[in-house]
């Protein structure tokens, strides 16, 4: 996986155009040039890869994973759609689709496959190996399916289907574009290969919650993987990364709409008596992550001297106060401006700080006794392990401030609906 400044001309990938962010969120929306790892060649029609494909049904109406009544009995519907089809994109003479525009009906099903490779090459990166599919008892690849009437994205088992919403003035705005929508449902299978799918339908509420932060932040770190995010990032805040900006947003569909923030103050004991929605539980766990990602970002500016210890202390002291905005402000500017290079350097260092450690972290738990408390001791395992324990107090107090440790979720106060994954068909496996 690169960016586009530092293409492996040698061993080159397979190149597509790319929506960083959600293109609605502005008129003039370009896509990036990007290359997965797939060799040059590799990717067929569809686009279609050893790990992946992407089709474009014709006439599909019933979404993967529902139950439906065969003359065997109920069963789950699952790939492979072998029904008509939609022209499926092709490679160029090169064996790139970086020349199929977002003005040709097939882009969609290429920013699809695109977008979904791209983020398995990010953290297959940090895992340092490949990821298996949880599903591979059954499917050796990924079906990435466009099913314009679904009002969502879903990940299940064999499958990866992207609707979209018209919500916003009636316009429809395909989830497939959307990149974090799709690197947080590939995140989401991220998981259940590495931690394990949900050993019962009674299990712990702080796993559904690890699962929706634990997406959110393959998401996140997979984004920060593009050159203009990065760019976009560090113009609008100077790095002070705690202001409002894209980086803090997931899922977004306009300028003033999104699904979840990570900069949030949620806390756990929130949730001590209870909880209804594992999006809300996952916002403390994902608020220190978030936090712990900023304070290494500081510690890594420190290195550089780049800022000064009394600066990191200062943001800590106000970082929860109303006058944090106009006094911080002012000195990252000030900060900023000597050395946007080695700003932009510490970011990455973040970046890949915080994904090679929770990559390590995650494969430490385990499904049955997952809680935030042993997503906590495991990332303290892996900076014991990987720098004698340079972040023990970052990971620690950003926990703590966060309730974690101090208490556990409570029950599920009401019976999952159809936005819990709990009974979604995320989690549903057919039984043979």
């Amino acid at each position: 996986m690169h960016n586009p400044d530092d293409f492996d001309e040698e061993a080159p990938g397979t190149r597509f155009l790319l929506f960083p962010q959600a293109p609605f969120r502005k008129p003039d929306a370009v896509p990036e040039l990007v290359e997965i790892s797939a060799p040059r060649g590799t990717i067929g029609p569809g686009p279609s890869g050893p790990r992946m494909y992407t089709v474009n049904p014709v006439s599909k109406r019933i979404p993967y994973g529902a139950i439906i009544d065969r003359s065997e009995g109920p069963s789950m519907y699952l790939p492979p759609w072998d029904g008509y089809i939609q022209p499926p994109p092709e490679p160029d003479q090169f064996g790139n689709f970086n020349h199929i525009l977002p003005s040709d009906p097939a882009f969609e099903a290429a920013h699809l496959f695109g977008a979904a490779h791209f983020t398995m090459d990010v953290w297959e990166g940090y895992f340092d190996h490949p990821i298996p599919w949880h599903f591979a008892r059954d499917f050796e690849r990924l079906e990435l399916s466009l099913l314009p009437s679904l009002d969502n994205a879903h990940i299940g088992w064999g499958f990866l289907e992207t609707g979209g919403t018209s919500e916003h003035g009636g316009e429809y705005r395909a989830y497939s574009l959307n990149f974090d929508v799709v690197a947080h449902e590939i995140g989401h299978a991220i998981i259940y290969s590495v931690v394990g799918m949900p050993p019962s339908e009674d299990v712990p509420g702080e796993y559904y919650g690890f699962h929706e932060s634990a997406a959110d932040m393959v998401a996140l770190l997979a984004s920060l993987h593009f050159g203009s995010v990065i760019e976009e990032l560090l113009e609008n805040t100077r790095g002070n990364l705690y202001t409002f900006n894209q980086l803090s947003r997931f899922a977004e569909l306009s300028g003033n709409a999104q699904i979840r923030m990570a900069a949030n103050t949620r806390t756990l004991p929130e949730f001590a008596h209870g909880w209804t929605s594992e999006h809300a539980l996952s916002e403390p766990l994902t608020g220190a992550m978030f936090d712990i990602f900023v304070d290494i970002f500081h510690e890594r500016l420190l290195v550089h001297g780049l800022i000064t210890r009394e600066m990191e202390e200062l943001s800590d002291r106000l970082e929860e106060t109303p006058f944090y905005s106009d006094v911080m402000q002012a000195l990252f500017d000030t900060r900023y401006a000597l050395d946007p290079e080695g700003f932009r350097v510490s970011l990455l260092e973040a970046r890949d700080f915080l994904g090679s450690y929770l990559a390590d972290a995650w494969s430490l738990l385990e499904a049955e006794n997952l809680t935030y408390s042993a997503v906590e001791q495991a990332l303290l395992a892996v900076d014991a392990e990987i720098t004698g324990g340079a972040f023990q107090m970052i990971i620690k107090e950003n926990f703590r401030m966060r309730g974690i440790g101090l208490v556990r979720a409570g029950p599920r106060l009401q019976s999952a609906d159809d936005t819990s994954h709990a009974v979604s068909v995320r989690t549903r496996v057919p039984e043979w």
